[in-house]
């Protein structure tokens, strides 16, 4: 009943460290401490434990049964630390600390911008920001990775709250060759048998797409599965098919005269930006003024950035007064 009683901060610390490098010489070298200490720390810990916590075969370490279960836990106590660490900077008046930020990669293509934006006002912070598909997203936010994630929609998996802060509009877009780029009005059953490449299985893009086209009554006919939108832009402008995308992935291609945005009736279909957190999470202060930014700034910075080609408002970086806010949508999953 005594297991754990003695443990300290630096043990924990420590054997985060070694989980996560899992190397005793890389582990010293983050925590500036020799690898005897790293040793040591780790040898009182497994004494705590009452169980080994690595497995050492050679030169490689894994965690254990028991030190996969314990990792839960080191990493729960060192947000926990950073997160009262900022706390109490906030309650001091300093603009500094840590922004774990995830996106979804369609998104890489204004949060730069937008966290460049950010940092003018807390030019202390520092900023942990991660890109991934839409599964890999969900996980950072339900692991802890990121205090929070910008993407389409919110995620069913999670328990959530999340709130809209800018418009996503989607568009069908064909290389500038292709017969279609010169028509109006193209119903969308006119694109029954072209041929699509769309994002793989999971992605926001791809669910928003399939529900369009079956809400038509319109069979979808793909002819490639890709993961990377830089790679579908690349494919479409080589002429191997049609594809649904979001507006703000092809502003640059689409003034370059590479890409073609079709006419198609009832497009573009216009979904939202959603910036997102676990329900229960109580926000580091750095991330609820991050959270606070977008509602206020992201429609204006993300018009500028990458504008939407699809109405003919071109990107550009020019002052311009702010438009509009747009009615922003509160969603608790």
């Amino acid at each position: 009943m005594h297991v754990m009683r003695n443990v300290t901060l630096r043990q924990m610390r420590v054997f985060a460290a070694v989980a996560r490098h899992q190397s005793f010489t890389r582990a010293a070298r983050e925590l500036h401490l020799t690898q005897p200490a790293v040793s040591q720390q780790m040898k009182l810990l497994e004494q705590e434990a009452g169980m080994p916590l690595i497995e050492q075969i050679g030169r490689r370490i894994r965690l254990a049964p028991a030190g996969a279960e314990l990792l839960r836990y080191a990493t729960q106590v060192t947000e926990l630390l950073r997160e009262a660490g900022e706390a109490l900077a906030a309650m001091q008046g300093l603009k500094r600390g840590v922004l774990k930020l995830g996106a979804v990669s369609t998104a890489k293509y204004f949060a730069p911008t937008l966290l460049s934006a950010f940092t003018r006002e807390y030019p202390e912070v520092t900023i942990k920001f991660a890109i991934g598909n839409r599964g890999e997203v969900v996980r950072m936010l339900g692991d802890n990775e990121s205090d929070l994630v910008i993407m389409g929609r919110p995620p069913r998996e999670l328990t959530t709250a999340s709130e809209s802060f800018a418009r996503h509009p989607f568009v069908i877009i064909a290389s500038p060759h292709h017969p279609l780029a010169a028509r109006r009005r193209i119903p969308l059953e006119a694109l029954a048998s072209e041929s699509f490449i769309i994002r793989e299985e999971g992605s926001g893009t791809r669910a928003s797409m399939e529900q369009v086209f079956r809400e038509r009554g319109v069979p979808l006919r793909t002819s490639m599965e890709v993961s990377s939108n830089e790679t579908i832009k690349q494919a479409v402008m080589a002429g191997m098919g049609l594809s649904f995308i979001s507006s703000h992935t092809v502003g640059l291609e689409f003034e370059a005269g590479r890409l073609a945005i079709l006419d198609v009736t009832g497009l573009p279909i216009v979904r939202d930006w959603y910036v997102i957190r676990l329900r229960e999470k109580v926000l580091p202060p750095i991330a609820a003024a991050f959270w606070g930014f977008l509602l206020q700034n992201g429609a204006r910075i993300i018009e500028q950035t990458v504008g939407d080609p699809s109405t003919g408002k071109a990107a550009d970086m020019a002052p311009r007064a702010p438009p509009t806010s747009p009615r922003r949508r509160r969603a608790r999953t």
